[in-house]
């Protein structure tokens, strides 16, 4: 069971006696609450912005469910496009300020995308980030992403599918696995508990689950009911289920 846990059942028994609970959130689009992609221009997409929809906010209302007397402050500093570099540029602002109970790290969707070449990049901001939290006494879980598309599909804009293809690519020549193989390694390093959820993924796949159909944006969101099995990992997690 973790710290969080503890003080989350210490402000249900006595809200009077103890400070509000704050958990942050640092990651990309899905984090942000991202869910549709649509064509905005000739050469321009944008997305549904659904962040109530989001893992954290589920999470927050499991939360409150179990205990009631316990509201949770949820900061989301889920940034669209960004990657652990970029965390990392905004962590002390968008984290580190507020002091929370708990902060949750989710990159890597857009960090593949640049290719192995990168991985040595990515697991420095990731490594610099943990180090950040730790320093600051603010206990950390890192959520590995979703899988992205891993095929295109024939309903999408032409358009669409072109900017995809790069992406069904890093998913299914092994990029991704490298770049979670490498964190999950890193995580063990610096001790810092891993919730796993791109392993329940790659498991639902191999079991013959249609991943790409799991996404709101045929690309790298997951629909509202996969945001469920991330919020119910880190609840399992924080409770020691």
């Amino acid at each position: 069971m973790m710290r969080i846990a503890q003080r989350i059942a210490d402000k249900c028994r006595d809200p009077r006696g103890h400070r509000p609970v704050t958990l942050a959130f640092l990651g990309d689009s899905v984090t942000h609450g991202c869910f549709e992609i649509y064509r905005s221009g000739e050469n321009a997409i944008d997305t549904e912005y659904r962040p109530s929809l989001a893992y954290h906010h589920q999470l927050k209302q499991m939360i409150e469910e179990v205990f009631p007397a316990c509201p949770i402050n949820v900061i989301d500093a889920g940034v669209s496009g960004d990657n652990a570099p970029g965390g990392l540029k905004r962590l002390e602002r968008d984290v580190l300020s507020f002091q929370p109970d708990l902060a949750v790290v989710c990159y890597g969707l857009n960090d593949a995308c640049g290719g192995p070449e990168k991985l040595g990049t990515y697991l420095d901001a990731m490594r610099s980030i943990f180090t950040s939290l730790q320093n600051a006494d603010i206990e950390t879980i890192c959520l590995t992403p979703n899988m992205i598309a891993s095929r295109l599909l024939s309903e999408d804009d032409p358009f669409l599918q072109s900017v995809i293809a790069h992406i069904v690519a890093r998913q299914n020549d092994g990029t991704m696995d490298l770049y979670m193989d490498a964190l999950k390694a890193l995580c063990l390093e610096e001790n810092v508990p891993l919730c796993d959820c791109y392993a329940q993924w790659k498991k639902l796949s191999a079991l013959g689950a249609d991943t790409t159909r799991l996404l709101a944006n045929h690309v790298n969101h997951p629909n509202k009911n996969m945001h469920a099995l991330f919020a119910r990992a880190l609840f399992d997690m924080i409770f020691g289920l």
